[in-house]
């Protein structure tokens, strides 16, 4: 299998090394562009055929929450339904909004503080590229830097699949027969045998084959949130397909309920809570680049939140996959209001919920926390 260094001395025949940047037009050192609040603003508009080798930008405005407000989107030989449509942060791996160091080998969120924006997926077309990005923020996008670095080719080979991303989020719900529980610590669980009520991260038709998956999961409970299956319907198969997994840190290749950051140029997890228990923001990430999952007509991938989908969870993902056009569109990106983060799960949130349980087993002086109803004490 070739390194990612394997073809580095190959001399090209016919190929331009090209770039778009915000450089200042007049020779001066201005080299941003400014966005208004609600414009889109073309940064990329290609003709004929060649490959995007890498994108960096960086940006400075007055609203916080700029990456999750700012929207990306790609467009590939002609098509006016976007390969590629993400808020800006959750594509180049920051969650929530929020700016934090991340590195992996196709992206990376670079120092300061992250917010160096870097992607290196190769991104090919026959026909034009066009790279758009939207401001949806009440605030002006005082300044926004950016490299597209591309090549330019004489004919791109059909061979070659167009990049696609997609983000997608949902605030899951439990299985009203069991409640929310994990492991079995409130109430019995039952088993899954279908992916029916799963947490799906793709839904694609065409060929194929899917590379990556940035994942962000903020959990209002101090509970485990990674007893859920990854699972993969290929071609329309039945459950449970082609590939299941065992569970969330299985498939973000750890294991035992981690907790901790750690960077994998595959694999890893960039940011952890420190709350109680696992209760907060984790972001999760694997990309499949030695081992992609292919597809020939469609691929429905998807996750469990919890063990049969036992946990309410906020979670987020952008899927990142090679395909032949067209693709099916993706549905329209939520409004602002749709991708703004749940309130934050404080101290003072557990210690009602200790009140609510005190309550509930009578309000004795001397409850400690641990006790049942049949052995509470007075």
């Amino acid at each position: 299998m070739p390194g990612p260094l394997a073809n580095i001395m190959q001399l090209q025949n016919k190929v331009k090394t090209k770039r778009i940047s915000s450089y200042d037009r007049t020779g001066g050192n201005k080299d941003f562009i400014r966005l208004a609040p609600g414009e889109t603003v073309e940064l990329a508009s290609i003709e004929g055929a060649g490959i995007v080798k890498h994108i960096w930008m960086t940006l400075n405005t007055q609203d916080k929450f700029i990456r999750r407000n700012a929207v990306l989107r790609m467009y590939w030989d002609g098509e006016e339904e976007p390969s590629v449509l993400s808020p800006l942060g959750d594509f180049f791996g920051q969650g929530w909004g929020e700016e934090y160091n991340f590195a992996s080998l196709p992206l990376a969120a670079a120092p300061h503080q992250g917010r160096a924006l870097n992607c290196y997926f190769p991104m090919p077309f026959g026909a034009g590229a066009r790279i758009t990005l939207e401001n949806d923020s009440e605030s002006e996008l005082a300044s926004l830097y950016y490299y597209i670095d591309y090549e330019r080719h004489e004919s791109i080979p059909d061979s070659l699949g167009r990049f696609h991303a997609w983000w997608n989020r949902e605030l899951t719900e439990v299985r009203p027969e069991e409640g929310e529980t994990e492991w079995g610590v409130v109430a019995p669980q039952g088993n899954n045998a279908t992916d029916r009520h799963n947490y799906v991260f793709a839904d694609i038709e065409g060929k194929g084959h899917f590379v990556g998956l940035n994942y962000y999961v903020d959990s209002p409970g101090p509970m485990w949130y990674g007893e859920g299956d990854d699972m993969w319907l290929i071609d329309g198969e039945d459950w449970p397909g082609s590939l299941h997994g065992t569970g969330t840190e299985d498939f973000f290749n750890s294991s035992w309920c981690p907790n901790e950051v750690y960077s994998h140029p595959y694999f890893g997890y960039a940011r952890v809570p420190d709350k109680l228990g696992w209760m907060g923001r984790t972001h999760c990430y694997r990309f499949l680049l030695e081992d992609p999952v292919y597809f020939d007509k469609s691929l429905r991938a998807s996750i469990e939140h919890g063990h049969d989908n036992s946990l309410t969870l906020d979670l987020a993902t952008v899927a990142y996959w090679y395909q032949a056009e067209p693709h099916k569109p993706f549905p329209a990106i939520a409004n602002r209001e749709g991708r703004a983060n749940m309130k934050p799960i404080g101290f003072m949130d557990v210690h009602r919920w200790r009140h609510a349980w005190r309550q509930s087993m009578g309000g004795g002086a001397t409850l400690w926390g641990d006790e049942t109803k049949t052995e509470k004490k007075e």
